[in-house]
């Protein structure tokens, strides 16, 4: 009776965390516009509702993925590439919240780098990229 409650209790606290953790995501997404945002930096305006959509597709895929313990099996090689995509993405979706938050401005203020914030971006945008090809070939591909 009591290793039964203590399952159910476990999928009840799994699930309430689940679904407090994705109204998190989606009120991220949603109210301060990260998804427009990241259209708008990448020139890609007209295609926001397809970039939507990928983002909750890969979410859920994602989440699947992890839940279910599934593997891809990929060669290395392949994972570089893989790790470049994902750290591309990583890093817009950085840039367009930290514009959205107009973090950008104040940093570079404080910095005294007014002149060269495309450079502060870029630098960010690459180290994001270098962090997630270091993971994934460093702690994923064994």
């Amino acid at each position: 009776m009591t290793e039964a409650f203590a399952y159910v209790a476990e999928a009840f606290l799994g699930l309430a965390s689940g679904v407090a953790v994705g109204s998190g995501l989606v009120a991220f997404l949603v109210v301060l516009d990260v998804i427009p945002r990241l259209a708008q930096i990448s020139g890609s305006t007209s295609r926001g509702p397809e970039l939507e959509l990928a983002v909750v597709m890969g979410a859920v895929f994602w989440t699947c993925a992890d839940f279910f313990g599934l593997s891809l099996g990929v060669p290395g090689g392949l994972l570089i590439v893989v790790g470049l995509l994902v750290g591309g993405f990583v890093g817009t979706v950085a840039a367009a919240l930290t514009e959205v938050l107009n973090v950008f401005p104040i940093l570079a203020r404080r910095l005294r780098m007014e002149t060269r914030l495309r450079w502060l971006l870029a630098a960010m945008v690459l180290g994001k990229v270098l962090g997630s090809l270091f993971e994934w070939l460093r702690f994923r591909v064994q």
